[in-house]
C-alpha cells in the first residue's frame, strides 16, 4: 500500500509514523489548503497546547498549487517560532542536543513554503535515522489507486485523527509538562524528538497498525 501525504510544517507524529513505516508519495501539485498542517504545527508549552503558523502570501482568493505558495515576510514569525520552541522544550532531555540542527531553519529565509517544509523534513528524517528512499514527490496531481491510501486532506489539525487515520496508534511517552498536563497525543514530531531522542524511532515503529498497511 502506498500513502499520499501533503507537505507539512513540523508535521504531527501520525505523519512521521507513516513516513517511518510505509511507502509515501508527497504531493506537490495539490491546491494549497488554509489552516492545515501545510503551514502549521502544534507543540506543548507551559500554558498548554500551542499552535505555530507560518504566514503565507495572499493569492487574492484564487487557488494556488502547494509548490507555488510563498512564505510571507511579516510578523517576525521565525523569531517567534524559535523562541516558542526554546520556551517549550529548553528543559526537555534532548533540546540542547538537537538545537543546532533546528536553528538554521529560523535564520535562513525561504521563498517557498514547500521548499522550507521539505528541507526541514529531510533534516528531521536524518535525525531519526529514517530510510527516505521510499519517499517520492509527485510529478502531477495524483489520483489514488484503489488499494492505496489518500491522507492529503484527512490529516488535518481541524479533524479528529482517531476518526480519519485508522493506521495510527498513539503511544504515550515522556513529555516535559507531564506533571502539569495529562499526556497530549499527536503533537508535532519535535515534541517526540526533543523529549525522547533516539527512542523516537521505537515510538514511531510501534505507532502503526501493521495489519492495516499490508
Amino acid at each position: 500500500m502506498n500513502f499520499y501525504l501533503s507537505s507539512a510544517y513540523l508535521a504531527p507524529i501520525e505523519y512521521y509514523t507513516i513516513l517511518y513505516n510505509c511507502n509515501v508519495y508527497i504531493e506537490k501539485y495539490e491546491n494549497y489548503i488554509k489552516q492545515s498542517y501545510r503551514n502549521r504545527c502544534n507543540i506543548l508549552s507551559a500554558n498548554g497546547l500551542m499552535p505555530l503558523s507560518i504566514p503565507v502570501e495572499s493569492n487574492g482568493g484564487k487557488k494556488c498549487l502547494m509548490k507555488d505558495i510563498r512564505i510571507a515576510e511579516h510578523g517576525n514569525w521565525r523569531h517567534l517560532h524559535w523562541n516558542a520552541l526554546i520556551s517549550a522544550y529548553n528543559s526537555s532531555p534532548y533540546f540542547e542536543y538537537y538545537q543546532d540542527d533546528f536553528m538554521p531553519f529560523y535564520e535562513k529565509k525561504y521563498k517557498y513554503l514547500f521548499d522550507f517544509n521539505e528541507e526541514f523534513r529531510e533534516m528531521i528524517c536524518g535525525l531519526l535515522c529514517m530510510d527516505t528512499s521510499s519517499i517520492v514527490y509527485t510529478k502531477k496531481y495524483e489520483q489514488v489507486e484503489l488499494n492505496d491510501c489518500d491522507m492529503r486532506e484527512k490529516m488535518s489539525p481541524k479533524k479528529d485523527w482517531k476518526t480519519n487515520n485508522p493506521f495510527f496508534i498513539s503511544i504515550p511517552y515522556y513529555q516535559v509538562f507531564s506533571q502539569k498536563y495529562e499526556f497530549v497525543e499527536n503533537l508535532s514530531i519535535v515534541d517526540l524528538l526533543f523529549n525522547m531522542g533516539n527512542e523516537s524511532q521505537l515510538i514511531l515503529s510501534k505507532s502503526i497498525k501493521a495489519t492495516s498497511v499490508k
